[in-house]
């Protein structure tokens, strides 16, 4: 069973951290179809959220067409997300980087800026499907040492317009 875990700090919305940690469980193969999600009193006695927060993002996740809610039952897993089980190669391979990063002094907002970056670099950001057009991400640093991972057409046009002399 799953144990969320609820960071009041991120700024994300409880409830979705609710439905990011289910879909998660899901893609990792740790949730599988017919498995019952935790009662929403359950999650509120472990959490001390509002009852409400867990209904609305059990909703969400139906909405999904993930789970199924059973009045009286429970809720439970409709289907899967999982295309990389959590003892594949690659999340192995994934853990001894993680490690090596944190042996060399990174902290965690490191390593997810460092990987969020790579990510960007492999993955269109509306569908994660796997870049063909590499050469269109770059990294650019400007005048004023902000860094970017990706280059469009937006970049492109501020920087004709500070180029021919434009002060916006």
């Amino acid at each position: 069973m799953v144990e969320y875990r609820i960071d009041r700090h991120s700024g994300v919305a409880t409830y979705l951290q609710i439905v990011q940690q289910t879909k998660q469980a899901l893609r990792l193969g740790m949730l599988r179809p017919g498995d019952k999600l935790p009662t929403a009193r359950e999650v509120v006695e472990a959490t001390a959220i509002n009852p409400n927060t867990v209904l609305k993002a059990y909703r969400e996740l139906e909405r999904d067409g993930l789970v199924d809610a059973r009045r009286g039952v429970g809720t439970f897993v409709r289907r899967g997300l999982s295309t990389a089980p959590a003892d594949s190669p690659l999340r192995t391979e994934l853990d001894e980087w993680a490690t090596r990063a944190h042996m060399a002094g990174l902290d965690r907002d490191d390593v997810s800026a460092l990987f969020t970056a790579v990510l960007d670099e492999h993955f269109t950001a509306d569908h994660g499907e796997p870049s063909t057009d590499r050469t269109s991400r770059t990294s650019n640093t400007g005048s004023t040492g902000s860094t970017g991972t990706t280059h469009d057409k937006h970049s492109d046009q501020h920087s004709d317009q500070h180029s021919q002399g434009d002060p916006s």
